[in-house]
């Protein structure tokens, strides 16, 4: 199990937990709330890094939002780098999963001196990728009105925990390469509840204007990419594009996986990790 911890900032209070030891890294989603379970995408970084699974704000116990712009990734950087100061931690690596891959970015744009290394795993550097065709969440995917409603249902705070459920699995069997791959999902502990305004917010706001393609080509640190061949989410080629952009990357293709890889090619995945240390 992970460590839970609350650290006191300049910004707010904020929940993390901890786990592994090793260089410290970074690891969060726009949108999830995580608890002592861990994640699935994070668990194999405890093997080579000291890890901390952050609770941004608005998420779980860490301080409240308290206006929309609160949401934003500007904002949560900002936060992040409260977090970094109050750890007493010069620089650290920031990984992310496909929009904690955007704001793994973002991160590098604004703060990079703050940074060791990004990690991003199907994720993408702008917009466009949700005018992809073969993105579920694209006007022309024959997913794409289910997916609205889904999203759209986790927005509702009464949703019974049940149907999120059955919700989230749904959403999460339009992004396996091979459907029977899916019960990886509930093997091991995890975490990543879907936080709805959050959601909401980057669905209306921050997708509307999210594009770091031209800043990315002055990004000086190390960028390590992977993704899934049949990414259904964030299409493989807009992980192409981060590593022809970024001048110090490098990019690891899983040919069986569609969005998650950490559980499609587990065994490929922990050598991605590896790489990257």
């Amino acid at each position: 199990m992970w460590q839970k911890r609350m650290v006191d900032t300049a910004r707010g209070t904020f929940e993390l937990f901890e786990k592994g030891e090793g260089q410290p890294l970074a690891i969060t989603h726009l949108y999830s709330e995580y608890n002592e379970r861990g994640n699935a995408f994070a668990n194999p970084f405890t093997n080579y890094y000291k890890v901390y699974l952050i609770n941004v704000r608005g998420v779980g116990n860490s301080v409240k939002a308290e206006q929309q712009d609160d949401f934003s990734m500007d904002t949560t950087i900002r936060d992040l780098e409260a977090i970094r100061q109050a750890l007493g931690i010069q620089q650290w690596a920031v990984a992310g999963h496909s929009t904690g891959g955007m704001l793994a970015l973002k991160y590098a744009v604004l703060a990079q001196d703050s940074l060791t290394k990004i990690i991003a795993t199907g994720s993408a550097a702008s917009q466009e990728y949700a005018m992809d065709v073969n993105s579920i969440y694209c006007q022309l995917n024959p997913n794409f009105n289910r997916i609205r409603e889904i999203m759209n249902l986790f927005n509702n705070p009464d949703l019974p925990i049940e149907q999120r459920q059955q919700l989230s699995q749904e959403w999460t069997l339009m992004s396996f390469y091979n459907k029977d791959n899916l019960k990886k999902c509930y093997k091991n502990p995890n975490s990543g509840k879907t936080v709805g305004e959050r959601l909401d917010y980057f669905r209306k706001v921050e997708y509307q204007i999210f594009d770091v393609r031209e800043q990315l080509k002055s990004v000086q640190i190390p960028a390590f990419i992977s993704a899934g061949l049949h990414d259904a989410q964030c299409p493989y080629r807009f992980s192409k594009e981060m590593v022809e952009l970024l001048p110090f990357a490098q990019l690891m293709t899983f040919e069986y996986s569609n969005h998650f890889p950490f559980f499609e090619e587990e065994e490929k995945f922990e050598e991605f990790v590896a790489s990257t240390c």
